[in-house]
């Protein structure tokens, strides 16, 4: 008995420790918030979180609130307020303003090297068939980005490089998840005096989406919301730069129960917007080069909302579907998710205005980063239609959208 309950206080301990270490390696280490924004940090019993400027109140199981003060300043999350755990590091911006846009928008991505979509066997020149891939480590979704200490930027790069070897041992260096990785790689001589890898690879990516806003004191925008992932692999394509064109729009395909709808449109003709640097999962932003190209309203220019600020009830949407000016379309917000910074599902809506459903049925493809105002304030983005009713979708949280902004160069 006394050995059953030893070993009950063993895993019990070992329990609460679990829980401590999964709840201190979900806190952060950066933090970007707007100035009068809430930090919601969960903690447990006996964890502190302050910093040198005391300006952050002792912490509690519901969240902790700091200063209104600009800045960077770096907080201290201890055990009993004598165990240090981790530091935060904080950075506190100025409320911004921005001009909501809603225009579509024509996308081009050039991935940083070229990305793995595919793989297959090869049959060599004397009629076996070869997997030169095999027991590399390359998986699809993978980026190579060197052959031999050659920078590898294209396809054409790779088939040229990859031919050079005449059949040699060639070094691969690619990255996995993040992390960069080598492996060597034999080339197989095809009937056709080709050498090949048995890969099939992409170096660019093209879409359709909507601009949500443009920020006058940057001169940078960000638009749908969700990142571009490859429509092989499901993966966040990497990339190197991209372009934003003006699209015009051809065809309107209406969502039904099981088959979402979608935008179709042309970018031949069009004009450049500007330049894209950077694909998150939260959107695509960049430099606008030729603010006329959107045509938008200066006077427009509104306040982002703090989440706080943000109340379940009605809004409405911004997008152009017609290749007119945008029109302000009837939506409810239904529910809030106050405390999710790990997804684009940060709010639940419902399209309520008759035109947008006899026009779209709801929510289609290439309305994601349609802009969401509320009280006269931007509050988010449209990211996601439900399939199974695609009056309804998800929405990601406009503060979220404009700290992604605010790392591009």
């Amino acid at each position: 008995m006394k050995k059953f309950l030893k070993m009950l206080l063993l895993v019990f301990f070992l329990l609460i420790i679990y829980i401590y270490t999964l709840v201190i390696s979900n806190i952060p280490n950066k933090l970007v918030i707007f100035e009068g924004e809430s930090i919601n940090m969960k903690t447990l019993i006996g964890m502190n979180i302050k910093s040198k400027e005391n300006t952050i109140e002792t912490a509690s199981t519901n969240g902790n609130k700091i200063s209104e003060q600009i800045g960077k300043r770096t907080l201290e999350v201890s055990f009993l307020n004598t165990l240090k755990l981790k530091d935060v590091d904080v950075n506190v911006l100025p409320r911004t303003t921005v001009i909501p846009v809603g225009n579509i928008a024509g996308v081009k991505l050039y991935t940083s090297g070229v990305l793995v979509v595919g793989m297959s066997e090869i049959e060599g020149n004397d009629s076996k068939k070869y997997k030169p891939y095999e027991n590399t480590g390359i998986k699809e979704g993978d980026t190579i980005i060197k052959i031999d200490d050659k920078q590898i930027s294209t396809t054409e790069d790779l088939i040229k490089t990859v031919n050079m070897s005449n059949g040699q041992d060639i070094k691969v260096k690619f990255i996995h998840q993040e992390e960069t990785k080598e492996c060597s790689m034999t080339p197989v001589k095809t009937n056709k005096s080709e050498y090949k890898l048995g890969l099939w690879v992409r170096d660019s990516a093209a879409g359709v989406g909507t601009v949500t806003f443009y920020e006058p004191a940057s001169k940078t925008f960000g638009a749908l919301g969700h990142g571009i992932t490859d429509i092989d692999t499901n993966e966040l394509i990497n990339i190197s730069s991209g372009e934003f064109i003006t699209t015009r729009i051809l065809n309107i395909t209406k969502g039904e129960v099981g088959e979402p709808g979608k935008i179709q449109g042309t970018v031949e003709n069009q004009q450049n917007i500007g330049t894209i640097s950077k694909n998150s999962r939260f959107g695509i932003y960049g430099k606008v080069n030729n603010l006329a190209s959107l045509n938008i309203d200066k006077s427009k220019e509104v306040e982002v909302a703090l989440r706080d600020e943000i109340k379940t009830g009605k809004a409405t949407i911004l997008c152009s579907l017609d290749n007119q000016q945008p029109k302000e379309y009837e939506i409810e917000i239904e529910k809030i998710y106050k405390e999710n910074n790990y997804d684009n599902k940060s709010m639940q809506i419902k399209v309520t205005d008759q035109r947008l459903i006899d026009k779209t049925g709801g929510i289609i493809q290439g309305m994601s980063g349609a802009p969401i105002l509320q009280n006269g304030k931007f509050v988010g983005a449209v990211t996601h239609v439900l399939v199974n009713n695609p009056k309804e979708g998800y929405a990601v949280f406009g503060d979220i959208m404009l700290k992604q902004s605010k790392n591009v160069e």
